[in-house]
């Protein structure tokens, strides 16, 4: 099992699939088209606004080749390359410190624009 350099709780579905779908070497819309959604169904898996039925993990799991055990709850066979799942888990948690940080600064704009 692979703990991204954080603890197993801390990761998420949604970080676990971010890594599988980038350790397979998916763009996020490639994924979406292999599994025939949108690929906004599929950032919202990512971003954990709402997860995967039964059996789309399911596919999901075959289609990254982790299980979907894994990809639930960070049981069973995940990443096979430390190294790999150590830089996307690393990119995770920088992209969501980033995005976090527009998301104060988007707010902070609007504030502005509506009290102008």
């Amino acid at each position: 099992m692979t703990d991204f350099g954080y603890g197993p709780t801390e990761a998420t579905l949604g970080d676990r699939l971010m890594a599988a779908r980038e350790a397979a070497g998916f763009s996020l819309e490639q994924l979406a088209e292999r599994l025939e959604l949108s690929s906004v169904t599929v950032e919202e898996w990512e971003a954990d606004q709402s997860a995967p039925s039964d059996d789309g993990l399911g596919r999901i799991a075959r289609l990254l080749d982790v299980s979907a055990g894994w990809l639930l709850d960070g049981e069973g066979a995940g990443l096979t390359s430390g190294a790999d799942a150590s830089t996307a888990a690393a990119e995770i948690q920088e992209l969501r410190r980033i995005l976090q940080d527009a998301l104060q600064r988007l707010a902070r704009l609007e504030g502005t624009l509506s009290d102008g």
